[in-house]
């Protein structure tokens, strides 16, 4: 599951950061991080069918796909020069490491969640607009408040109608259950638990903006600028695992099972999340949305309320202090502070069946 919380760099974290981000060079051995969530499982299969192995094998290096339980945790550790890449948001990217000025490139837009998150109020045949006036229990200045924001916009409300109580995932479901909480916003397996506590509506779910709530693999900008076959190795990977898990083969069911084990569930269980999240399970699909203008403006959306929030790292005057580029050579931001590029060049190598 996805677990947040702000990161400050203190000044020797930043140091390290920048030292590591100036001196990538060409090398033979690479590590990436990933944390329980549906759209980040394969990784998991990734590592202990070999697969992995087989494309860096291809390439002549070697890349460890380590599993690590804390999200957060994992973020920060990246961010340091521990690992080349890490699975994240694409809000955790734009405030953790971009904003501690760490340049980092989104490689693999894997998924978006569409319903795996949910805002809910108790009461049967509530409506979105009844919310107003109510205290929401969340995950305060993480995806799940963004979420909120958004929710509440569509429904001509703001932040200002209702009261934010900061709540943590591990809370949440325990949270609910007690007669003081109103409304939650959260998402699975969490949301899952509380949907299925009798006497509540779900009023909005991400399904209702979708491509807003992204999942990514991120990996260091110099260290891919400086070792293109560390990007296509994952790409290649990353592929592979995902035409399996299409197959309909006992390969596939195989590979399914396996992944719910490892994230606490059955294959009925897992394969409900895998529902919830659109998963660009193929190249071609993935590069349509990672070149559509609409992801810049997202992007934009996601810079102004990391703003308004404060989270967009100390000395941020604007939205666009952080520097953001896309396909096509739009780019958003300060241009003189480029530090989060969706590069889509790997996934064309993809569809074009180059690597």
């Amino acid at each position: 599951m996805r677990k947040y919380r702000l990161l400050s760099f203190a000044a020797a974290g930043l140091a390290a950061v920048l030292s590591f981000s100036a001196h990538a060079e060409k090398k033979d051995n690479f590590s990436v991080c990933w944390t329980l969530y549906a759209g980040w499982m394969p990784w998991g299969h990734v590592s202990t069918s070999g697969i992995i192995d087989k494309w860096a094998k291809k390439y002549g290096i070697n890349i460890d796909v380590v599993q690590l339980n804390d999200y957060v945790e994992s973020i920060n550790q990246y961010s340091v020069g521990q690992f080349d890449g890490c699975t994240m948001t694409n809000m955790d990217a734009l405030t953790i490491p971009a904003a501690g000025g760490v340049d980092s490139t989104a490689l693999i837009v894997g998924d978006y969640s569409n319903g795996n998150d949910g805002l809910l109020i108790k009461g049967e045949g509530k409506a979105l607009a009844d919310i107003k006036g109510m205290q929401v229990n969340l995950v305060e200045l993480s995806v799940s408040h963004y979420f909120l924001a958004r929710a509440l916009e569509t429904a001509g409300l703001s932040e200002r109608d209702v009261t934010v109580v900061n709540t943590s995932d591990a809370d949440i479901i325990a949270a609910y259950s007690t007669p003081s909480v109103q409304a939650a916003a959260t998402w699975n397996p969490m949301l899952a638990e509380i949907k299925a506590q009798p006497g509540s509506t779900e009023v909005f779910d991400s399904s209702k903006i979708p491509g807003e709530i992204l999942d990514m693999m991120v990996v260091n900008t110099q260290t891919l600028k400086d070792n293109p076959d560390f990007g296509k190795a994952l790409v290649g990977a990353w592929f592979e695992i995902l035409e399996l898990m299409q197959s309909g083969t006992p390969e596939a069911t195989e590979a399914l099972t396996d992944m719910a084990k490892a994230s606490g569930t059955d294959l009925a269980g897992f394969q409900a999340q895998l529902a919830t999240t659109k998963l660009f399970y193929t190249p071609q699909e993935t590069l349509d949305f990672v070149t559509s203008p609409a992801l810049p403006e997202t992007m934009t959306k996601v810079a102004n309320f990391s703003f308004e929030h404060g989270i967009l790292g100390e000395g941020a005057r604007s939205a666009d202090a952080i520097g953001m580029t896309f396909a096509g050579g739009v780019s958003t931001g300060d241009s003189a502070n480029i530090k989060l590029r969706f590069d889509p060049s790997y996934i064309q190598m993809a569809v074009d069946g180059k690597l």
